[in-house]
Formats: C-alpha cells, sequence, structure tokens
C-alpha cells in the first residue's frame, strides 16, 4: 500500500465513489429482495437524487444511520434518517 492518503467521496453514491466491487454485492442483494418489498423505480431515482445532493451522504453511506444509501432507499419500509428527511 502506498503512502498516499484515499480520498473519501462526499456526497457520492458507491458508483461515483469507484466502490465497484461494493457495488456488485449490493447489486446482487437487491436482486435478491422481494420485488414487494422495493420502491418502484421511479421512486428509487428519486430517493438516490436526494441521498446524492444531501450533506450527510459520504463515499455511498448514510452518515445518519450508516446503511449504504443505494440499499437502503431501494426498501418500501425504509426512510430518510435525516432530522429533515428527505423522503
Amino acid at each position: 500500500m502506498s503512502g498516499e492518503a484515499r480520498i473519501i467521496c462526499r456526497r457520492c453514491l458507491l458508483e461515483a465513489a469507484g466502490e465497484t466491487a461494493l457495488l456488485q454485492s449490493l447489486e446482487e442483494l437487491k436482486a435478491a429482495m422481494p420485488e414487494d418489498e422495493k420502491v418502484s423505480d421511479a421512486e428509487y431515482s428519486e430517493r438516490l437524487k436526494q441521498c446524492s445532493e444531501c450533506d450527510e451522504l459520504i463515499g455511498g453511506t448514510c452518515g445518519k444511520c450508516g446503511c449504504y444509501a443505494e440499499f437502503r432507499a431501494l426498501k418500501k419500509r425504509m426512510h430518510c434518517p435525516h432530522e429533515n428527511p428527505k423522503w
């Protein structure tokens, strides 16, 4: 490992942060989730848009709850954990 510090991508989802292996694992989890537990594609996109504009998003992880935004936003029963919820 080099002595270079890794820059954390603030306000980035996993794909933009370059976390391809982790994103692939999450994609597999999302594919295995029952359809009746998922929000619609349109709602998912809107939730991710809101997450990507939030100052609490750090390298794909929500700073309020520690969840991966791409996974939390997919679930119907989840909500934004921010004190002023975005979705």
